[in-house]
């Protein structure tokens, strides 16, 4: 069996990866780099603050990589990418749209806060 499946793998990645290529795959691709890309992003700032955080350009490619993983899903007619970055990227819109609210209310304390100081 193990032997069977070693002589069919290289058949299978030729016909996924050579006979199927075209723009849209390479559109996919592309589009899964941008995606992972944000774990990379993420690790190096959390390894820079010596502690596990989250900067704001992991939810900028994560919608990015979401959106053109969508588009993908569409034109291939992938329900299964279709729904999960479908779902996904408004998860990532909303962390976005939490993350802008807070620091308008922070910049809002702080300015009442400095012109409490000022009178």
């Amino acid at each position: 069996m193990l032997i069977q499946l070693a002589e069919d793998l290289p058949a299978y990645f030729y016909d996924v990866f050579v006979t199927r290529f075209d723009f849209w795959l390479v559109f996919g691709i592309l589009a899964q780099l941008v995606f992972g890309s944000r774990f990379i992003l993420q690790w190096i700032a959390s390894e820079r603050e010596g502690r596990s955080v989250m900067p704001l350009s992991f939810w900028f490619l994560s919608i990015v990589g979401g959106l053109m993983t969508l588009v993908y899903g569409f034109v291939r007619k992938e329900p299964v990418i279709i729904i999960g970055q479908g779902l996904s990227t408004g998860i990532y819109v909303r962390n976005l749209a939490l993350i802008f609210r807070e620091r308008r209310r922070r910049l809002g304390r702080e300015a009442e806060a400095a012109s409490t100081k000022t009178r």
